[in-house]
């Protein structure tokens, strides 16, 4: 069986995205590699343009439709990164963007998606399924949907990311990528294996929220009830339809993290690292510093896949010490 994507494809994104999204920096601490006993490399995503990742993908996927596709417009539906990612992107291409976002979603996340120019349709997360609102919302207006996670050019829009990394750092032996629908972790180690096959690619979710890791163990797609975690960005119930073969065939293993651990995470990387991080860009962080990663991965990367948290949730870590 064959991928859905190809670093091929990962390297056609990078040259879409040239000059505009960002090339990221990679910040390091010595405090976290004594900590550690490792190098740990942190690919910081959260100053992406729109504050995530989820830029990389969304421009990718939009920039390649026709010229009466942009103007019939988009609709996506996010809890706030992708929603941001697609809103930015259907802005700098004089695209119209709809988006469909859970009432519960933070409320920086819902003023920068308005603040790009994107319209909001709210959705209970409970209740709802928002998959079939945003497709019949698309249907209604003749637009193209822009999922978060499961096409081709948005998995190897999210791939650049890992790319970018392995040109920054030389021999790097694993990389630590957050998983949510497995847009990213799939795009990277795509990205990953096509610079070098030995490198081990490990997933992190919320303990709570593991429906890939469940899969995984399964062997198929399973769906688990809509989790309870401070990661906002990682409640997903099941793996996507096109990035779980990815995962099964490129990823390591799933390893998962509490929310008191990613807490601690984003503590330390505000504190020592001077960086802000959201709860799903920390999983990666935690899962290293709550030594989760096997003993052999000696130079590891980590992608840190967002910054835009909540200010009351930032004040509570505080707060709660």
């Amino acid at each position: 069986m064959t991928d859905t994507i190809s670093f091929n494809d990962v390297l056609s994104a990078r040259d879409r995205l040239r000059g505009i999204a960002h090339t990221t920096p990679v910040a390091t601490s010595r405090t976290l590699d004594a900590r550690t006993r490792r190098a740990v490399f942190l690919k910081c995503e959260n100053l992406q343009r729109g504050g995530a990742f989820k830029f990389r993908g969304a421009y990718n996927l939009i920039s390649r439709l026709t010229d009466d596709a942009r103007r019939r417009g988009v609709v996506a539906y996010s809890s706030g990164n992708h929603a941001q990612g697609v809103a930015l992107a259907a802005r700098l291409l004089e695209t119209p963007a709809i988006i469909c976002m859970p009432s519960d979603a933070p409320a920086v996340k819902v003023e920068a998606t308005r603040g790009y120019g994107a319209e909001i349709v709210f959705y209970d997360r409970m209740r709802d399924d928002r998959a079939a609102l945003a497709q019949r919302i698309a249907t209604e207006h003749g637009a193209t949907l822009v999922p978060p996670y499961d096409h081709p050019h948005i998995m190897a829009g999210q791939g650049t990311a890992a790319l970018e990394l392995l040109e920054q750092v030389d021999g790097i032996d694993t990389l630590v990528v957050p998983v949510g629908g497995g847009g990213l972790i799939s795009g990277c180690a795509i990205a990953a294996h096509g610079v070098n096959p030995a490198i081990q690619v490990i997933g992190v979710e919320p303990e709570d929220a593991d429906d890939t890791r469940r899969s995984l163990e399964a062997g198929t797609r399973i769906t688990i009830p809509p989790p309870t975690t401070i990661a906002d960005g990682l409640r997903v119930t099941t793996p996507g339809a096109l990035t779980f073969p990815i995962v099964q065939r490129h990823v390591a293993q799933i390893v998962t993290v509490s929310d008191d651990e990613i807490r601690e995470a984003i503590r330390f990387v505000m504190l020592r690292m001077k960086l802000v991080v959201e709860p799903s860009g920390a999983a990666g962080v935690a899962a290293v510093l709550a030594g989760r990663l096997p003993d052999a991965a000696r130079r590891v990367g980590v992608v840190v896949c967002g910054g835009n948290i909540d200010p009351p949730l930032l004040a509570s870590l505080w707060e709660e010490r």
